[in-house]
């Protein structure tokens, strides 16, 4: 697909129209910013501890059909880790061993676009970032724009696919595009709502970060993984998932959604996506 895309557009145009893009047909001539992604939050940290906030491998979470996968990272004697808050509390492994099982899946579907937002809370240096994308090999996917994209500007998903630049990646703090320009400032792009959100939060969408933000221009990423509260602490409720999950309790904050900001969200952000209705849900939110 990538040969005919180079040697003859046309024609991989209309071969693209005729494929699925992400497995539907309906994506490929829809811009990136036109489709609700569900998400998974904290991708990597798997398991049923106080910490972990998924149940299948990343590998599985994508074979589902998720195509939004958030990570949490922190240094670790110079070593960029997964590790959820700290990495005495979780440590899931080096980030470039996280990429590399994102690049083996990616090589396996070239018809499918995949997006990485990764967290940076210690301001790790956003070329030792660019060094694991380009150990895991998956720095030759990613999509570099060639200048900061408006809302009505982001390519159709059968034309990143075409192009084979079908990762796209985002970073919360500290990224840098003069130096990376594939990773790309996720606040300059998108605001979220709360994260953590109790389940008195679950069905809002105002705005949290970055703070003071307008939604006009900007992707909306809306947090819908319930938490509960012990001594302070806000922990993954995975005794309601399935509730949290429902396609009634994600379209309920959607619906809080459109009625705000005058559409739906771009991503919907889960815990435990395995449970619930996670991908009726996401068909359902972009008319399918």
């Amino acid at each position: 697909m990538h040969i005919l895309a180079t040697a003859f557009p046309a024609l991989a145009l209309v071969a693209r129209a005729a494929a699925a893009c992400n497995g539907k047909a309906e994506y490929c001539d829809r811009a990136y910013s036109k489709i609700t992604f569900a998400g998974s939050h904290n991708s990597g940290f798997v398991g049923i501890g106080p910490s972990d906030n998924q149940l299948t491998s990343v590998s599985a979470q994508l074979d589902q059909g998720i195509r939004f996968l958030t990570t949490q990272t922190h240094d670790k004697n110079g070593v960029i880790q997964m590790c959820h808050t700290s990495c005495a509390l979780l440590d899931a492994g080096p980030l470039e061993n996280y990429l590399k099982t994102v690049r083996t899946w990616v090589d396996s579907h070239p018809d499918d676009v995949v997006t990485l937002l990764i967290t940076n809370g210690d301001a790790i240096d956003v070329n030792k970032f660019a060094d694991a994308f380009k150990t895991a090999g998956l720095d030759s996917y990613t999509f570099a724009p060639a200048g900061k994209l408006g809302f009505d500007d982001w390519p159709t998903l059968g034309s990143l696919i075409s192009s084979g630049n079908r990762v796209i990646v985002f970073m919360d703090y500290h990224s840098d595009t003069t130096k990376v320009p594939y990773i790309l400032d996720q606040f300059a792009y998108y605001f979220e709502t709360p994260f953590d959100p109790l389940e008195a939060q679950l069905s809002g969408c105002n705005i949290d970060r970055p703070n003071g933000a307008s939604a006009d221009g900007r992707l909306i990423l809306a947090n819908h993984n319930r938490n509960y509260e012990v001594l302070g602490i806000n922990l993954p409720d995975l005794a309601h998932a399935i509730e949290t999950n429902s396609v009634a309790s994600i379209t309920t904050q959607t619906d809080t959604c459109k009625k705000l900001h005058g559409r739906n969200p771009n991503v919907v952000l889960l815990d435990y996506v395995v449970l619930g209705e996670v991908i009726n849900a996401q068909n359902k939110l972009n008319g399918l």
